[in-house]
């Protein structure tokens, strides 16, 4: 008997021994993905921060560029003479508009309107127009690789999970290019923080960028035709453009998650049917 509950004891400890290197094996994986995790967001805060600092550079830049040319608004013709110093700077001043757009959708905190409204006033309505959507595409194909490169975490340390988990629930209805260009094309709604969502869904990048970019276009259009209103003198078409898209926007603003839940609840019930 002694020997029997000898080999028993062994089986048991051995058992125990098993247990606990795998319970050992499982904590050490744990914290290694965990590490990961926290080095993904860590790049995430490295990342936002650089592009904030980079686009206060370039700011200010290009406001001490121009300042000198400020005080022309305030003299006779001086908005023509402003419009042609400015596009005199060439290729230098296309690109400084484009670095700004650029970094606005990266960023995702920048408001875009003014960046458009600057573009239009600058180098008139599909002048601003063709730069404005250049910026766009650049940005959106530049934040879709990188989000599908480090995957969620990245994107975890700079939108609110509960756009995540509306983005997986926009998926499961398959209808989530149609949602997507309906969300970009709506005003008021923060298209560059979705452009951050999208790619963790496996929309193709191609696709993406056609459908936001076209939904882009029509506010973009707006912005560079009424800002260019301005230059030209036509204030009152203008003023009537901007209140417009202004109310449109506060709207799409302040029924964000509304707007947000339509979706959901419309193409989910509409795959349930």
């Amino acid at each position: 008997m002694s020997i029997v509950n000898e080999e028993v004891y062994s089986v048991e400890a051995a058992q125990a021994e098993v247990k606990s290197a795998a319970a050992a094996a499982a904590e050490t994986i744990t914290e290694e993905r965990g590490d990961t995790i926290r080095t993904r967001m860590g790049k995430a805060d490295v990342i936002k921060f650089a592009g904030l600092i980079l686009f206060f550079i370039l700011s200010g830049v290009a406001v001490a560029a121009v300042w000198p040319y400020i005080g022309m608004l305030f003299e006779e013709g001086g908005t023509e003479i402003l419009k042609e110093e400015v596009q005199n700077a060439g290729v230098g001043g296309i690109f400084v508009i484009l670095g700004i757009q650029l970094l606005q959708i990266i960023v995702a905190v920048i408001p875009g309107e003014v960046v458009q409204v600057a573009a239009g006033m600058v180098y008139g309505t599909w002048g601003g127009f063709a730069i404005i959507v250049v910026g766009c595409v650049i940005s959106s194909a530049i934040i879709f690789i990188l989000v599908r490169k480090l995957g969620a975490p990245f994107v975890q340390n700079m939108v609110s999970t509960k756009y995540l988990e509306k983005f997986r629930a926009f998926e499961a209805t398959g209808k989530l290019d149609l949602i997507v260009f309906f969300l970009f094309l709506i005003p008021g709604l923060p298209k560059d923080m979705f452009t951050y969502l999208v790619p963790l869904t496996d929309m193709p990048l191609g696709k993406f960028l056609i459908l936001a970019n076209v939904a882009r276009m029509p506010g973009i259009l707006v912005s560079t035709f009424a800002s260019n209103g301005i230059m030209q003198g036509d204030y009152v078409t203008s003023i009537i453009l901007f209140a417009v898209a202004g109310v449109i926007a506060v709207l799409g603003i302040v029924f964000r998650d509304k707007i947000l839940a339509f979706f959901g609840n419309r193409f989910g019930s509409h795959k349930n049917g």
